[in-house]
This record gives C-alpha cells, structure tokens and sequence, in this order.
C-alpha cells in the first residue's frame, strides 16, 4: 500500500529546509501512521532529496504528522538549480512511499 491510498500531504520551504504535513484522510488512521511513518522510513524513502537531518512533529489535535527536512532543496529557493526549488511536488514523492 502507499501512502496516497490513506492520506495527503502538503510542502512548505524555508531557504534549504522543506516541510512535509502527512493528513490521513480518515482521523482513525493516524495512530497508525504514527506507527508506520517513522523518520528512518521518511529518511530512507527520500535519501536521494533529502541530505541533512529529519525530524518529525506529532500533531494529535489536528491528527497530522510534520516532517522537517534539512538540506533537502538544493541551497534554497533564491540560489538552488533544481527545476522545483520550492519542493512543492515533494509532497507527492513521500506520498509514493510503500507502508
């Protein structure tokens, strides 16, 4: 299963850090994401992007997961060569990861 079969994500930046929220579509799965979504998982599903550090952020209230991504955009938005320098459709590459 992928994750895109039970939930959606959106990307933020700021400078070389990118930001991915995981919502499961039903709030009765997200104990379970918590489960399943680690950031050894996040960090192994995106090793090719993202190069520093990951750090997740549990969101019970909203029942979302938030994924901090160091050194994931290539040096920022205003210098980076990367065709998407924002990281917008990276919310989708961690949608594509096998749960």
């Amino acid at each position: 299963m992928k994750l895109y079969d039970v939930a959606h994500s959106r990307a933020g930046d700021k400078g070389n850090t990118l930001t991915l929220s995981l919502i499961p579509y039903d709030e009765k799965d997200y104990n379970w994401l918590c489960e399943k979504v680690t950031v050894q998982k996040v960090k192994q599903h995106l090793h090719e992007i993202v190069k520093g550090e990951v750090r997740r952020y549990e969101l019970p209230n909203i029942a979302s997961l938030l994924f901090v991504c160091e050194q994931a955009l290539n040096t920022g938005v205003t210098t980076s060569w990367v065709l998407d320098a924002h990281g917008k459709t990276l919310s989708y590459a961690l949608l594509e990861m096998e749960i």
